[in-house]
């Protein structure tokens, strides 16, 4: 199969190439495309031949579930069963307050929803991307898009088109490329069949904001991992995920200079037994690393600046394994925020192998 890469204006996407793209749709074929948060290799939601193609495309275990994308609010309605103002309010209060945007929402399934979408689990997750580009073609299918990361299963998610094709080439007829992500980290889903709602993968929108609109605490249980064998409630539960190619070594500490300073040390000690070194990390530390021994760093920003990092976090990881490292080595990150994302996201590209120093 030829994959066709197409660039597309993020801000005002062209309407004739968002309407071929949706006529690949409608004809059951997968097509990837940008969201605010990676790239998600769609396929009509609704249509359980092209659902079970996203997973033998990607390699994708049974187990694990998709979520839904909409472009309006009555899209619920087939997803559920429901329109908004039926659903319970905590749910309402979210969707005014965040949609659209990276919160996934998982919610009772209507009747009609395809068992492969769910992993056949009586709840579907539901997100309202934010990106023009995902918006007009949602729009244009007009049916929900069924859209995980446009990667081979396991592997790191794709922030750019770019990344899609090195992945996918040759499995997919179209990418379009809409640029790189903006937030860079999958979306925040949150179970909302039960009370209080249970946070089931921390993402680009914190925990604490979502306290804040409800007004109560969410349940968050941190480095949470699914059995490969089970039925997972949400996407990206396993416990080895967005992994890179090659080792990962995380280190983490509440003390982060301490921290610091056992990244560099582990760089020295395995260039000096000859292995190629690559460093993700802060800014700080960039000239450090580099003297240390490293081959290739990436730098993730301010050491203060989450967002950044988040921005960065996976392409810097297929940027160093593009440079045939032997090994990456990293600090985790400390405190709430998107520090729980981040640190939820090296902990299973580390396949849950993390060093800490506390």
């Amino acid at each position: 199969m030829h994959t066709a890469i197409i660039p597309i204006d993020p801000l005002h996407p062209d309407l004739e190439i968002i309407e071929r793209a949706a006529a690949l749709l409608r004809d059951g074929a997968l097509v990837a495309f940008p969201t605010e948060t990676v790239y998600g290799l769609g396929a009509n939601a609704l249509d359980d031949q092209a659902v079970a193609s996203i997973y033998a495309t990607k390699g994708r275990p049974s187990t694990n579930p998709l979520i839904a994308h909409i472009s309006h609010l009555a899209m619920l309605r087939p997803l559920t069963g429901c329109d908004l103002a039926d659903l319970p309010n905590a749910v309402q209060q979210l969707v005014r307050a965040y949609w659209p945007g990276p919160l996934t929402l998982v919610l009772p399934r209507a009747g009609n929803v395809p068992d492969i979408l769910t992993a056949g689990a009586p709840t579907i997750a539901v997100r309202f991307p934010r990106h023009p580009i995902a918006q007009a073609l949602i729009a244009a299918l007009g049916s929900p898009v069924a859209a995980p990361s446009a990667n081979r299963s396991g592997h790191v998610s794709p922030t750019t088109a770019r990344h899609v094709w090195d992945d996918l080439e040759g499995r997919i007829p179209l990418i379009l490329d809409g640029g790189a992500c903006v937030v860079g980290i999958e979306s925040t889903i949150l179970d909302m069949t039960v009370d209080p709602p249970r946070l089931l993968r921390p993402g680009g929108l914190p925990v604490e904001q979502i306290e804040h609109v409800l007004g109560m605490p969410i349940a968050v249980r941190e480095r949470h991992a699914m059995p490969a064998t089970q039925a997972a409630p949400a996407p990206g539960m396993s416990i080895t995920h967005y992994a890179p190619r090659v080792p990962l070594l995380v280190f983490e500490g509440h003390d982060m200079a301490q921290v610091g300073r056992r990244v560099i040390a582990e760089i020295r000690e395995r260039s000096e037994a000859g292995q190629r070194v690559g460093a993700l990390i802060t800014r700080d530390l960039l000239a450090e690393a580099t003297a240390a021994g490293a081959v290739a760093t990436v730098d993730l920003g301010a050491s203060a600046d989450l967002e950044a990092a988040a921005r960065h976090l996976f392409a810097g990881l297929r940027q160093l394994e593009d440079q045939e490292v032997d090994a990456i080595v990293t600090g985790s990150f400390v405190g709430a925020g998107l520090a729980l994302a981040l640190r939820d996201r090296l902990w299973r590209a580390a396949g849950g192998a993390i060093t800490t120093l506390d």
